[in-house]
């Protein structure tokens, strides 16, 4: 592991709260193995507080690389939330590589001497993101009948 990503990892605080549903934080998947997510990346929180959940969050990734091919499971977002770049870089939600994960890998971007922020997404891209991800699950052909 080289200097500049132990240091990275070194200054990574996770949240002390449990994340809103649409909300972009950075999400620390360092310690993960390919084909999985392995680098820090922001994420999108795609699921609401559940009881008997305290600590886990289920999480899509971001990526600025456009997919190779188009799928509907890869929903381009209207802008980049990341807020120490430009609004108009392509950023992508990879909405098949969904995990749950601990609130202990996630983070807010930091902005400043001890300032993070937490941007949310706008409520057109989270309906966006949720169609792909169950695009991403197969479950796009579900019908679910009102109870």
């Amino acid at each position: 592991m080289d200097r500049a990503f132990s240091f990275l990892k070194l200054i990574f605080m996770s949240i002390p709260f449990h994340p809103r549903m649409g909300q972009v934080l950075v999400g620390d998947f360092s310690d993960l193995k390919e084909p999985e997510i392995n680098k820090i990346r922001p994420v999108i929180v795609i699921s609401p507080k559940l009881p008997y959940r305290a600590g886990l969050v289920a999480v899509v990734p971001i990526s600025l690389t456009a997919p190779l091919h188009s799928m509907p499971y890869c929903y381009r977002l209207s802008k980049n939330y990341h807020p120490k770049e430009s609004d108009d870089l392509e950023t992508w939600a990879k909405c098949d590589l969904v995990m749950n994960v601990s609130l202990r890998r996630l983070q807010g971007f930091k902005v400043g001497r001890r300032k993070w922020e937490i941007p949310n997404l706008s409520m057109q891209d989270l309906d966006g993101v949720r169609v792909a991800v169950m695009k991403g699950l197969g479950l796009d052909r579900l019908k679910i009948e009102p109870s």
